[in-house]
């Protein structure tokens, strides 16, 4: 019975499937008499199947058999009244230059909206297929006037996107966004595709004015959202501040957006518009630990601005908010920058571990103190103290087993057996962190493995690479010339090993933090002309083509340098943004 109930059910199943693939090796290869044959097979097996009639109609057209076509929509139509195959009916005649049965029959589609509104997906996909984007676009808007509930913006908006309307198919996003604020993310991502960072760009003029219209005639947070994040891309920020106080003075909400901003501004490098952000959060935040949170990015920011001149008083404001708020553990954030700043930048190791040790009293989680360890061991590190630094790190592995700040403190101890030479351990640890679920770590893990590998082979007491390990440190301990002047040693004498692009590269950076920036492009030319089959070469083309553009004025080079990035080094993790930077370069419309 079993075996009877399968060949009745499932082996015509397994034939009709068959048959499917073949007619699509028959269409796909040009054999379209085949293709006919094995499609009207189909078809009269499953009548409602509408990819059956499309192909069927399209074979006849392939073969120029336009009255077998007409004859068979026509039959179609009359059986199911399904108004989309008017559109192909329409296109039927076009192919045969009859322009007249072929607007007639577009029409009595597009009037087929006012007995049903929803027939729109289907009639303007219809139109779509053919790339009638007039008609599809007509189709939706008198779908809207019928029935001005339905809300078809956003098909809509991709037609004229399409078309090249820019202005029309920007005006249908930011309405679809009005009437579905949910939906705002993906049509930031759409809008995404067609702005760039430049504002002058013919897109960013046309949305910005589009949303400063909208903000006039009838205010709502949707176009400060859309306008704030334009102005974002456009990366000034001053003007994206504005859009959102006023989100926040609207909604009555919490500062997090505008602490966001900051963030983003900083990472920009636009710090003294994301200081003054900080200190708009300090003065009007209603909750301690938003004031503190925005205390601590400012005091994050001056920290990599000061000097010697600085630092007394840099000090003082630390310790003016621990006079204000206390050393308790709504203070645990600020306590292990001020630790951090008191070793790394005055160099009074001994007052930093006091603080971070008091800290470790405090009644906080275990997560809390595998992060004050690790700025311990970051200190002893700092005092070349490796061995004792090991110890903390060691602890965070052993307590917290398999949790990102795990996977940190064991790329720690990776580090810190590199720095004092002992790259066989560093190695075994990079290992194991190749796989860490951090992609940060990971990345960070495979490069400084990558280095060890590649120069522990060449020089049997590892010469080259136990001195560019120490400028390593040296440039941890915040010794900067000191370890450019050890670079410049490793450069002069071991001129054939491969340490040197690594050398070079590393130098570079150094004159970057330094704002050399002539110095440092000197140093990348030199690795893409001498060392192009080396790892380095998309990092130093890309970090060239960045110095070119921001700090030397020479947007023509920077341009050369990113489009060498995008045809030949298309596996680079800087591909995507250096095709994004040459299209703007280029003058490109559309990114």
């Amino acid at each position: 019975m079993r075996l009877l109930l399968f060949l009745v059910f499932f082996v015509p199943a397994i034939m009709l499937g068959q048959d499917d693939l073949f007619a699509k090796e028959y269409y796909k290869n040009g054999d379209f008499e085949k293709a006919l044959v094995a499609y009207k097979k189909l078809y009269a097996n499953s009548k409602s199947n509408i990819d059956y009639i499309r192909q069927i109609v399209d074979i006849h057209q392939q073969l120029e058999q336009y009255q077998e076509a007409e004859k068979f929509l026509t039959e179609i139509i009359d059986r199911t009244n399904y108004t989309a195959f008017y559109v192909v009916l329409g296109y039927n005649y076009q192919l045969q230059n009859n322009l007249e049965k072929a607007n007639e029959n577009y029409t009595i589609a597009i009037n087929s909206l006012f007995v049903n509104p929803n027939n729109a997906y289907s009639v303007a996909r219809a139109f779509q297929d053919y790339s009638l984007l007039e008609q599809a676009a007509t189709t939706y808007e008198k779908a809207m006037e019928v029935k001005p509930q339905l809300n078809l913006k956003l098909p809509l908006a991709q037609i004229y996107g399409e078309k090249g309307d820019i202005e029309k198919m920007m005006l249908n996003y930011i309405d679809f966004a009005e009437r579905n604020p949910i939906s705002l993310s993906n049509i930031k991502r759409a809008l995404n595709s067609f702005i760039s960072e430049d504002g002058s760009n013919e897109s960013n003029i046309i949305l910005r004015k589009l949303l400063i219209k909208k903000i006039q005639q009838e205010p709502n947070v949707i176009w400060n959202d859309l306008l704030s994040w334009l102005f974002i891309q456009q990366k000034e920020f001053s003007k994206a501040f504005v859009q959102e106080k006023a989100i926040t003075t609207r909604n009555q909400e919490g500062l997090e957006r505008i602490m966001n901003l900051g963030r983003i501004a900083e990472t920009e490098n636009a710090t003294d518009i994301a200081k003054t952000i900080f200190n708009y959060v300090i003065e009007n935040a209603q909750d301690t630990d938003t004031k503190l949170m925005a205390y601590y990015d400012v005091l994050q920011i001056e920290t990599k601005e000061a000097n010697q001149d600085t630092f007394k008083d840099l000090q003082n404001r630390y310790l003016e908010l621990f006079k204000t708020y206390g050393t308790f553990v709504q203070t645990l954030d600020l306590q292990i920058a001020y630790a951090h700043f008191l070793a790394f930048y005055m160099n009074k190791t001994d007052e930093a571990t006091a603080v971070l040790e008091n800290a470790l009293k405090l009644p906080i989680s275990d997560i809390q103190k595998a992060e004050i360890k690790l700025e311990l061991g970051d200190i002893l590190v700092l005092n070349e103290a490796f061995n004792k630094a090991l110890i903390y790190y060691t602890q965070i592995q052993r307590n917290l087993k398999n949790s990102t700040v795990s996977q940190m403190a064991r790329f720690k101890v990776a580090k810190a057996s590199y720095y004092k030479g002992d790259f066989k351990w560093a190695e075994s640890q990079l290992k194991i962190l190749k796989s860490s679920t951090s992609q940060l770590i990971a990345n960070d893990a495979l490069d400084l493995k990558l280095l060890i590998t590649d120069n522990k082979y060449g020089d049997s007491l590892q010469t080259a690479l136990k001195q560019y390990a120490k400028a390593d440190l040296l440039a941890f301990q915040n010794r900067n010339n000191e370890a450019i002047a050890l670079l410049d040693k490793i450069i002069e004498e071991h001129k054939t090993e491969p340490i040197i692009p690594q050398a070079l590269y590393k130098q570079a950076q150094l004159f970057e933090t330094k704002k050399q920036f002539e110095k440092a492009a000197v140093n990348y030319q030199l690795i893409i002309d001498n060392y192009r089959d080396g790892i380095l070469i998309d990092n130093a083309i890309y970090s060239l083509a960045e110095l070119y553009l921001r700090h030397l004025n020479a947007p023509d080079k920077a341009k050369a340098l990113y489009k060498d990035l995008v045809f030949n080094h298309a596996d680079s993790i800087y591909f995507v943004e250096a095709r994004k930077q040459f299209r703007r370069l280029r003058g490109d419309a559309i990114n």
